[in-house]
């Protein structure tokens, strides 16, 4: 009975690896090309044709001495015999050294070849030692390759593209999962604990019930929120975009519509300047930042106050292209200073970590949507209250 095949090829003889067969290609090439040439020269010196010229006196002169009337054609034999042997003689020369020049050759030619693969062949083996390394969950190292840009190169930057990508996609879910469960852990400890309560109460009424299954299902509804706002914030890291032009004065509105009856039970006053400019923008991922930006105004604003929601297009400044820049401005309490930069951290709200009203995911979230679009956010303290944001993404080319 035949065994199974074992996994990554083991069993199966190891062929040789790509230096060697390089190496190898090199090596023969030079020794196969370099035995013609010698085979041709000594053909070519053993049995080529040569005229034999036979030289006599002119006009009867006289022979040299020693030398006596002979047939030119007997003369030309023998010189012809001659030639032969001291030729056959300089042929064997010539193919001995050329043999030892072309052993020697061929020895340098492989050891040539042999640095020149290696050479060539060093960031596969980066390569490789990389991938073992991601393999193991370690995602940090990079090629960097230098040098000509070549095929070699481009899968070197593909590959380091590749880790990057999946390095991202891993800690989005890394963060995904510690926020989730950071933040689901109290209100499923609040749901268990009414449900306890009400098991433990040996004559339960319809109202207590009624009251209990109210409290479960606001508790639930907020969980749910807070898993979307999570989803959302999972989207906007992953930076997958799908550009597009977007009208965002169109987004604003139909975010403001949404919003109309929360801002009108507060007693809030919404002013609003829209231009008409469009960006160049995933249409999904903006509506999620807009939606998070305007929300998050309206539910921080003072009772009574203003929400300021101005768009207008930025000419190109200092070398930077032209932009589209929504600003949103709200009333409030006044805000410290150092707690400006840590509002965009998830989970952190208006009076801290972990309280005050919503998730504490909407500037998290639009401030990777922005990133994402490569554009900029600045947020700031207003002087009589309130927060003011600042959110500048590209224009569409010729439309802004």
């Amino acid at each position: 009975m035949r065994g199974r095949p074992q996994p990554g090829g083991l069993g199966r003889p190891r062929r040789l690896s790509i230096r060697a067969r390089l190496t190898l290609t090199y090596t023969g090439v030079v020794a196969v090309s370099g035995a013609v040439l010698i085979a041709l020269v000594y053909f070519y010196t053993r049995y080529a044709v040569l005229d034999v010229y036979v030289l006599v006196p002119a006009g009867g002169g006289q022979w040299p001495q020693g030398v006596g009337p002979v047939e030119a054609a007997e003369l030309a034999v023998a010189a012809d015999d001659a030639l032969g042997e001291e030729t056959g003689a300089l042929a064997t020369i010539i193919l001995r050294s050329a043999v030892i020049a072309l052993l020697a050759l061929t020895l340098l030619s492989g050891t040539i070849g042999w640095i020149l693969a290696g050479r060539m062949l060093r960031p596969l083996s980066s390569m490789s030692r990389a991938a073992r390394r991601a393999a193991s969950g370690d995602l940090r190292q990079r090629l960097a390759l230098s040098g000509p840009h070549d095929e070699i190169h481009d899968l070197a930057d593909t590959f380091d593209g590749m880790l990057a990508s999946l390095e991202r996609a891993f800690e989005v879910h890394r963060r995904f999962a510690a926020n989730a469960s950071h933040e689901l852990r109290t209100p499923l400890a609040t749901t268990k604990t009414m449900i306890d309560v009400a098991l433990t109460d040996p004559h339960p009424t319809v109202e207590g019930l009624r009251e209990v299954l109210v409290r479960v299902r606001q508790t639930n509804d907020a969980n749910r929120e807070l898993i979307d706002a999570l989803l959302d914030l999972a989207d906007a890291q992953a930076g997958e975009l799908e550009r597009e032009e977007v009208d965002i004065a169109a987004i604003i509105r139909g975010e403001l519509v949404r919003l109309c009856d929360q801002a009108h039970h507060r007693g809030l006053h919404v002013q609003c300047a829209l231009e008409e400019p469009r960006v160049r923008a995933d249409p999904v991922l903006l509506r999620q930042a807009v939606s998070n930006l305007l929300r998050n105004a309206v539910r921080h604003s003072a009772e009574g106050g203003r929400v300021m929601v101005r768009v207008h297009s930025r000419p190109p400044d200092r070398g930077r292209p032209c932009a589209v820049r929504l600003t949103v401005d709200n009333d409030g309490p006044v805000i410290p200073a150092e707690r400006i930069p840590v509002l965009r951290e998830p989970f952190v709200r208006g009076q801290g970590r972990s309280r005050g009203a919503g998730h504490g995911l909407g500037l998290a979230i639009v401030s990777a949507v922005v990133t994402a679009h490569e554009g900029e956010l600045h947020l700031h303290a207003r002087p009589a209250g309130g927060l003011g944001v600042v959110m500048d993404l590209p224009g569409a080319p010729g439309r802004s």
